[in-house]
């Protein structure tokens, strides 16, 4: 039976939250609305136009409920499912039919002794922003990347977080910068919201090119609109296609997503 508890941390030994104790709340609270429906009809827009899709293997990590296994499996791709909370697993499991190559309950951390690649295509989706050392776990997705390879990064908005909290009034927060979740109970503000700048920065020490950067839902969580008609969703999802990779929209989306690519490797004769 799911925890309900309201006071209790669920924290690694790494101090990264997991997520067995919050199943139906992903579920029911975040995809069964239209912000749920909103993230993943914005990434069907945006990953065919920001990825080089040619059918290659795929390692997700960090798979949560299992939809963009099944969006790559469907799109001819091996997908191998890693994710370390066994409950979020098996409904990964669930939701992908059976699609994925293979299912691996593991952290992040420990991907390069399990599924060591090198892979040409990774996908982290809002897993940095749940890990008390999101800087090392970029290093360790490079480690995983093979040389030309691409990683699909998306991360919880630390500006749109502070942006959204101006909104609500909670303007103590706001001025202290207690920005952060505390990863108790079951609250969904993430223990590591991370900023545009710090992306670009850590990118540029490994040695990774920012080729494309998005925001998600750049509009629809500032307006109010958690749920209303078929043609009022149309509209708010029309908005944020046109909107998404716009200055200074984009900048304000509630998740930005971005496409790294590692440099192919150098010969001694100096290209590739």
């Amino acid at each position: 039976m799911v925890s309900r508890s309201t006071s209790a941390a669920v924290l690694s030994p790494d101090g990264d939250r997991h997520f067995d104790d919050l199943v139906d709340k992903f579920a029911d609270s975040l995809y069964g609305r239209t912000r749920g429906a909103l993230r993943l009809a914005m990434l069907d827009h945006l990953l065919p136009r920001m990825l080089s899709l040619d059918s290659q293997p795929v390692l997700e990590v960090g798979a949560g409920l299992g939809q963009m296994a099944t969006w790559f499996a469907d799109r001819g791709h091996d997908v191998t499912v890693t994710e370390p909370a066994g409950a979020m697993l098996s409904r990964a499991r669930q939701h992908s039919e059976g699609k994925a190559t293979d299912y691996v309950q593991a952290s992040l951390q420990c991907l390069p002794a399990l599924t060591p690649g090198p892979w040409s295509l990774i996908v982290c989706h809002a897993v940095l922003e749940w890990l008390a050392e999101p800087r090392t776990a970029l290093s360790t997705l490079n480690e995983l990347l093979a040389p030309g390879g691409q990683v699909s990064l998306m991360v919880f908005n630390r500006d749109a977080l502070r942006f959204s909290n101006v909104l609500k009034g909670n303007w103590d927060k706001v001025q202290q910068d207690d920005l952060a979740g505390k990863g108790r109970g079951r609250r969904l503000t993430p223990i590591s919201p991370l900023t545009h700048a710090q992306i670009t920065r850590w990118s540029a020490e490994e040695g990774l090119t920012v080729e494309s950067v998005a925001g998600i839902r750049v509009f629809s969580d500032y307006c109010g609109v958690s749920s209303g008609s078929p043609d009022t969703y149309d509209r708010l999802l029309a908005l944020e296609q046109q909107y998404c990779q716009c200055e200074p929209h984009w900048r304000l989306g509630r998740y930005l997503l971005y496409t790294l690519r590692k440099p192919r490797e150098i010969n001694d004769e100096g290209t590739a």
